[in-house]
């Protein structure tokens, strides 16, 4: 994540727009996390504010969240304050990652005032702070006391100061006759971030890419004449900045797919092995990849219960599957028993009471070789016989009963893995739902009512691609779904796919009339069956291919799990092929 200030500069440059505008409304959907709708002559806005440590932003949003039914109290608070106040200016505080929204407002005396709400993006010290006109806090989303920072409390009454300024030269100010301090044997990204203020990893490592086309260079390693052109390279970048220059990019890995990054200048320092795309809006951008950021995170504390309770089923039946082994090890000496019960009987006229031991001839043995058999000396030479065939029978049923627990529990195992990687690849809140539901209907959860009432309501369908070639592929969202695909949606002579040996989706190429399906079809429905399979992040992957005949469900299997034969495999990487379309 790039949110420098570069990126903020972008950002505050555009929101310029809502200077003038009255505040509307204000909700706090998150603890950290502030909505402000702004009115214009023109249009209607959505301003969110975020302090989270993890993604601290600003910028204009489409989205909407669900609110609290009561407000929270710094909600409340800004409600008081800023409610209907016009908005006077927008400004980044030097070239620092602050932006700080300037208001007047008339107070319960009727008085106008002016507040500033400030917005300190800086990771873990992230906050809102609002501020009165003579500079006194109001009240800020996280309160600051001693015993978090000695440097800087932020609590009510207390005057603002800013954070304390950095011992660099701003990206801003930044001149020829500045210099980069390159004497050291470290990266040259982290010598450039040393020198300039306000720049990111992402923005430091695409200026080295645009002087020495590669960002593993050494800051010591480099020449006098380089360095020069390393100058002016930073130089270049200020006066984009300066002039409002920006190209806003979002950058996408090749291999997996997933939205890595975001810049307001052109990145090229990943060559081929990223997707580079160009925005028309920095707010736009930056809601675009935030929005899948928290969905992202949102899934992953929603299914944080779902993980850790599949993660300990498939903990205990690796345990149990441990037992059963050594069980079946154990129970493969039973020839043995039985073979020892016969020689006792054969020899017992050898035998006396109270012997621990006898040597006697294997006549089972092709060699007839000498076995030694151990005996218990409180038992008759009978009794130790039939204590060897007791042995031999409970050893039998042993092998028998642990072979069926074995095999039930290699299918619960396969189940639960598979279900585990469709958490891993839910892309909404009702994908866990369902996932929920089906494990409650396998009874490894508790069924709530109103859960599979709202499931009914909200029942998701199987994920639906167009091909390049006009074809519909179908992917399933959850093993419920994957069985509906395989076993109810499709015809005989539809495709299936599914990753060879590895938990997935079930994939459909359906044919409709036209039975001719080009290999490009047939190349895109394997990518898509990688991708939503637990080899996402492989470069690689075998997906086997067959028509739906060839695809059987045993009797009692549980959601999901299917046997197939007839098929083909090919190897292909995962991905949503680009020509795809995905439909909603």
């Amino acid at each position: 994540m790039a949110l420098d200030a570069v990126a903020i500069s972008a950002i505050t440059s555009e929101l310029k727009a809502l200077e003038g505008g009255r505040i509307d409304k204000i909700h706090q959907p998150e603890r950290d996390e502030i909505v402000i709708g702004i009115r214009t002559r023109e249009e209607h806005f959505k301003l969110v504010l975020s302090a989270s440590p993890a993604h601290p932003r600003i910028h204009l949003t489409t989205s909407a969240k669900e609110n609290p039914k009561t407000a929270p109290l710094f909600c409340m608070l800004l409600r008081k304050h800023l409610a209907s106040g016009r908005i006077t200016e927008i400004s980044q505080s030097g070239f620092e990652r602050i932006v700080t929204i300037t208001a007047e407002s008339y107070d319960e005396l009727g008085e106008l005032t002016t507040k500033r709400l400030i917005i300190e993006l800086m990771g873990r010290h992230s906050n809102i702070i609002l501020v009165s006109g003579d500079g006194r806090i109001i009240d800020s989303i996280k309160r600051v006391d001693e015993s978090v920072s000695s440097v800087r409390e932020i609590l009510p009454g207390g005057i603002y100061e800013a954070p304390p300024a950095q011992d660099r030269k701003a990206l801003t100010d930044f001149t020829l006759e500045d210099e980069l301090d390159l004497s050291r044997p470290v990266k040259a990204e982290k010598a450039l971030i040393s020198s300039v203020a306000g720049i990111s990893p992402l923005t430091a490592r695409e200026l080295i890419y645009s002087v020495f086309g590669a960002t593993d260079i050494i800051a010591n390693e480099i020449n006098t004449n380089r360095a020069a052109a390393l100058k002016l390279a930073v130089i270049r970048l200020r006066d984009t900045v300066i002039s409002g220059g920006f190209r806003p990019c979002m950058i996408t890995d090749r291999a997996s797919g997933k939205i890595t990054e975001f810049s307001a200048v052109p990145i090229a320092q990943y060559e081929g092995m990223a997707e580079v795309e160009y925005y028309d809006s920095m707010n736009t951008l930056v809601d675009a990849f935030y929005r899948k950021r928290d969905m992202h995170e949102r899934l992953r504390q929603r299914s944080a219960d779902l993980v850790k309770l599949l993660n300990n089923h498939i903990e205990r039946i690796s345990k149990k599957l441990d037992i059963l082994k050594r069980t079946i090890d154990d129970a493969e000496r039973l020839d043995d028993y039985k073979i020892y019960g016969d020689l006792i009987t054969a020899n017992i006229y050898r035998m006396a009471d109270g012997m621990k031991e006898i040597t006697v001839q294997n006549f089972y043995s092709a060699d007839n070789e000498d076995v030694k058999i151990t005996l218990d000396p409180t038992l008759s030479p009978s009794q130790n016989a039939q204590r060897y065939y007791k042995k031999y029978n409970k050893a039998k049923t042993a092998l028998t009963e642990a072979a069926k627990q074995a095999e039930m529990s290699r299918n619960d195992l396969a189940y639960l893995e598979s279900t585990l990687a469709m958490v891993d690849n839910a892309t909404d809140a009702s994908d866990i739902s369902e996932i929920r539901a089906e494990l409650a209907a396998q009874g490894y959860i508790e069924r709530r009512r109103i859960e599979e009432k709202r499931r009914k309501k909200e029942a998701s369908r199987p994920l639906h691609f167009i091909s390049s070639d006009g074809f519909d592929i179908f992917v399933g969202r959850n093993n419920t779904q994957n069985d509906y695909l395989t076993l109810r949606f499709a015809n005989n002579s539809d495709w299936w796919f599914h990753t060879k040996d590895i938990h997935g989706s079930h994939t459909i190429i359906k044919l409709g009339t036209d039975k001719d399906v080009p290999k490009t079809t047939m190349l895109e429905a394997a990518q898509l069956a990688a991708y939503y399979s637990k080899a996402r992040e492989s470069s690689q992957v075998p997906v086997d291919y067959t028509v739906i005949k060839n695809v059987k469900k045993p009797n009692g299997a549980k959601p999901g799990m299917v046997i197939y034969d007839g098929y083909n495999t090919v190897y292909v990487k995962p991905a949503i092929p680009d020509p795809v379309k995905k439909e909603l």
